[in-house]
């Protein structure tokens, strides 16, 4: 296995809910992990369960500005959305590999774990993505930046092709769509009475 294989499968765990799974492996991840998780590592084995329990649903579940879901950054909640998930699957397929995790195909421990397994190449499909969560947790100040940071780190760097996405991502957000409130459009009432 790649030293960039072991970081992404060692950081596809850290990014996973803290369960008990996860403070079982923890001793494990600790020696096997490369130094670029160290801080993370070291935060994560320092502070209580419940409290690391807490913490990740704080910075992951209440906001998308720290969306693990890879084609929501580019795709929003729109209908294109469910196209760039068929799209995970059938890369999972044509390496063999059948997704059946409870999460959504583009969830990024998920992705990471095949990374390891087959290659970066869903990684850098979405590496604007990558990008802005990264920024985007450095900037709210959690240790789970570091685990981001390590993964950008492990990439090549970003193409012109990927600055300019992440710029516009940036300025804008992810797609919106009003899929079915179309009767209740403001100009649809006007003259109804």
């Amino acid at each position: 296995m790649t030293e960039h294989a072991v970081l992404h499968q060692a950081a596809a765990l850290c990014l996973g809910y803290p369960d008990d799974e996860f403070h079982e492996r923890l001793p494990l991840l600790r020696a096997a992990a490369p130094p670029r998780l160290g801080g993370f590592l070291t935060y994560a084995s320092s502070t209580e369960p419940q409290e690391l329990a807490a913490h990740y649903v704080r910075v992951f579940d209440f906001k998308n500005r720290h969306s693990l879901y890879l084609s929501w950054w580019r795709d929003g909640d729109t209908r294109r959305r469910g196209m760039a998930l068929v799209r995970f699957k059938e890369v999972y397929r044509a390496h063999g590999l059948e997704f059946t995790g409870e999460e959504l195909p583009d969830f990024l421990p998920a992705v990471l774990e095949f990374s390891a397994l087959a290659g970066p190449g869903l990684l850098l499909e979405h590496r604007g993505a990558l990008e802005l969560l990264r920024l985007a947790l450095t900037e709210h100040g959690t240790p789970y930046a570091g685990v981001l940071e390590a993964v950008c780190a492990s990439l090549p760097g970003p193409t012109p092709k990927d600055r300019a996405e992440a710029l516009a991502l940036a300025r804008t957000g992810p797609p919106r769509e009003d899929v079915g409130l179309e009767p209740f459009a403001p100009s649809a009432l006007i003259g109804e009475h």
